[in-house]
């Protein structure tokens, strides 16, 4: 297993020992970027961190949210992309169709770049219906590391918030997830 965190804005400074991959917010709905995100990924970058940027969606022009990511998110061969899909500040989340439809679009923008689901056990227990995940599930459920409750495959698993968001991935090492990653 391999170790990584996820940080937005809040975390604008991250200790990068130990870890193999940071995935970074880059963008949210249509009008919000991290301001913190160049230095973020300087950060990773820097310490030979596999890279990855997530998009928090909301409903609603999903193509126009699709170009907007692939807009902010730098374009580098191995890094890694993602949709979070959860319930928002306003208590309301993209449907299935949206969640499917950005996942769909951001991998026709990027078609060299693998594409992932972010999203909680609930949301994938109670919410998704399709089970598309694009290129790998990237899920959020606070128990051991590398034992989420569910039966899907998943490629990440977020196993806690504390002190911030960290996550193992289901690679036998970090040559082998940047191999994937450039598929």
């Amino acid at each position: 297993m391999l170790h990584g965190v996820d940080i937005s804005s809040h975390q604008s400074s991250f200790d990068t020992d130990g870890l193999d991959f940071v995935f970074i917010k880059a963008t949210e709905g249509r009008s919000y970027v991290n301001p913190h995100l160049a230095e973020q990924v300087k950060r990773a970058r820097d310490a030979e961190c596999v890279v990855g940027f997530y998009h928090f969606l909301w409903p609603g022009d999903i193509k126009a949210q699709a170009d907007y990511f692939v807009s902010k998110a730098s374009e580098k061969a191995g890094d890694l992309l993602a949709v979070d899909w959860e319930q928002n500040g306003e208590g309301t989340w993209a449907s299935n169709a949206e969640k499917d439809s950005f996942i769909r679009d951001v991998k026709r923008l990027r078609p060299h770049n693998k594409v992932l689901l972010y999203c909680n056990r609930n949301f994938w227990l109670s919410h998704d219906t399709t089970s598309y995940a694009g290129d790998g599930l990237w899920i959020a459920d606070y128990v051991p590391q590398g034992k989420p409750r569910i039966e899907a495959s998943w490629r990440i698993h977020q196993y806690t918030d504390q002190p911030l968001d960290r996550d193992v991935a289901d690679f036998a090492s970090r040559a082998a997830l940047l191999g994937w990653a450039m598929g």
